[in-house]
């Protein structure tokens, strides 16, 4: 049973019907995310580890630039946006070929993966400010990837400040530009090559 007090409802020791706290305040102000959804429930996941148009990064390539997010292409790797980024122009490096792990590259692709890194450390830095980055690769499941089997490299730019309570109480990131918006403007800044 909950009793009021002061205005705002405060429970006792026993549990109380979930309708009597349907309009409780608690203090919270609320960012409605339902398109992370998709993400939490594996939308859009390779169902197999095999190359082809289940696994978003070997499709992507063959899409727009726009339709497929892709910042720059190189000739065995490319740049595209991250779909669930974890800062705005969150970037990954993926070589067109479908391996799984970073040893599987060929020297070709560890070079152009690294050269294509790089520029996009310097374009994300001149485009967005940003004071630092968090470079990464997710080698298998049990290490953090989310698509295991077609290896990519994470750049996520960071700003002083950038990880405020929101993902650590809310699991939410508040993202300020649309990837598409993102997307044309590291696309646009990308030296000629």
């Amino acid at each position: 049973m909950t009793t009021v007090h002061d205005g705002q409802p405060e429970a006792d020791d026993g549990p109380g019907q979930a309708w009597e706290l349907a309009g409780a305040r608690d203090g919270f102000e609320r960012l409605w995310t339902p398109h992370r959804m998709v993400y939490l429930a594996g939308e859009d996941k390779p169902a197999t580890a095999d190359a082809g148009p289940q696994c978003p990064f070997c499709r992507a390539p063959g899409r727009s630039d726009e339709d497929g997010l892709v910042v720059a292409r190189g000739h065995l790797a490319f740049v595209v946006m991250n779909l669930y980024p974890y800062n705005t122009g969150h970037v990954m490096v993926c070589p067109y070929r479908h391996v799984s792990l970073y040893p599987d590259l060929t020297a070709a692709e560890t070079v152009e993966v690294a050269e294509l890194t790089q520029t996009a450390m310097r374009v994300i830095g001149e485009v967005s400010g940003c004071q630092g980055f968090n470079l990464g690769m997710n080698q298998g499941a049990v290490a953090g990837a989310g698509i295991a089997a077609h290896l990519h490299q994470h750049i996520v730019p960071r700003w002083g400040g950038d990880s405020n309570f929101l993902p650590i109480v809310a699991r939410t990131k508040a993202l300020p530009e649309l990837l598409a918006d993102t997307r044309r403007r590291l696309a646009q800044a990308w030296p000629a090559g």
